[in-house]
């Protein structure tokens, strides 16, 4: 895993958006100022993602995308599948629809290339968001939205043993996700972590693998957890083992804000997925009317953005509308 040029980059993302944001309500705005739908092609856009049924971080996802479907006129047509060899059989099935463009995830790489390689091919354009930023350009894609993983994950280790934090434990919950062990890698550099695999799909169980590893270690101070569910589990968790471990979480949904307003939640790492879903939308759409490539070549961050208690109140509001 390689650093990058990171101030550069979050810079890039901040005025790239700011110009886009920019366009579009210039492009947006009828002659009277009503607001109306741009003028052009009505295009269909497939947004193809590796999602667990049960995560909200999706749900931010789609938000930022139905908006952006919204605002430039455009149809979206989602599909999921946390499989990876299924999310590449549901990228096909978008290609030969005949889509205009893809915007997808890439978590598990090996089992995508092949159909990234048949969309260009075939004339699709394709984005990658969420996950794949060490892969994307490689693979094929045009741009890419989101946090760097990697960076993510050593913001947070080295945010923890600020805190006085000693021992994590990095909780990944869907399994050969190159971006969760990409947090974890990070985590690790900041203080003494272990991994651990959980199934994200089963509650129970990931409430009590933690709560065994806890009874088990009781040097375990804080767990960092993948997603926001899988914290409010870890929450549990702690009660069980009778732990007076500390919680941090990637991602972020309207639970885990108010359990970091009531104290219960230390942090998290926010990816800010709307924005993601929105701009991975508005890219496709940008560079179908207007030929515009966003990032020119590098990776548009969105993250990470951290979240506690001296902002809280400022994210709450947000949380509650289901868009951070």
């Amino acid at each position: 895993m390689t650093t990058r040029p990171t101030r550069t980059r979050l810079a890039l993302s901040g005025v790239v958006f700011a110009l886009i944001m920019a366009a579009c309500n210039q492009a947006t705005a009828s002659p009277s100022g009503s607001g109306a739908v741009p003028a052009g092609p009505k295009l269909t856009i497939a947004m193809i993602t590796h999602e667990t049924p049960g995560d909200t971080y999706w749900d931010i996802i789609r938000a930022g995308a139905k908006a952006a479907e919204a605002h430039l006129g455009i149809t979206l047509k989602y599909s999921s599948d946390p499989d990876f060899t299924k999310q590449a059989t549901l990228v096909q099935n978008a290609i030969d629809s005949k889509v205009d463009g893809i915007a997808m995830t890439a978590a598990g790489p090996s089992a995508l290339e092949a159909v990234v390689k048949a969309a260009n091919t075939a004339g699709v354009p394709v984005v990658m968001f969420d996950s794949g930023i060490e892969d994307w350009q490689r693979m094929g894609a045009m741009m890419y939205f989101g946090s760097d993983e990697y960076i993510a994950g050593q913001a947070l280790g080295k945010r923890i043993a600020s805190e006085g934090g000693k021992h994590a434990l990095c909780v990944i919950h869907q399994e050969g996700s190159t971006a969760l062990e990409a947090r974890c890698k990070g985590v690790g550099e900041g203080l003494k972590s272990d991994n651990m695999q959980v199934n994200g799909t089963d509650d129970a169980s990931v409430n009590a693998s933690i709560a065994a590893k806890l009874q088990q270690d009781p040097s375990i101070d804080w767990i960092v957890t993948m997603g926001a569910p899988v914290a409010l589990v870890a929450l549990q968790s702690i009660g069980t083992a009778g732990s007076k471990a500390k919680v941090a979480t990637f991602d972020l949904n309207l639970d885990a804000a108010n359990a970091i307003k009531d104290g219960k939640i230390a942090l998290a790492v926010d990816a800010q997925p709307y924005l993601q879903g929105y701009l991975a939308v508005e890219s496709l759409w940008l560079y179908k009317t207007n030929g515009n490539i966003i990032g020119g070549g590098l990776s548009t961050l969105t993250g990470p953005a951290m979240v506690d208690a001296s902002n809280i109140g400022v994210i709450l509001p947000f949380a509650q509308n289901h868009t951070r």
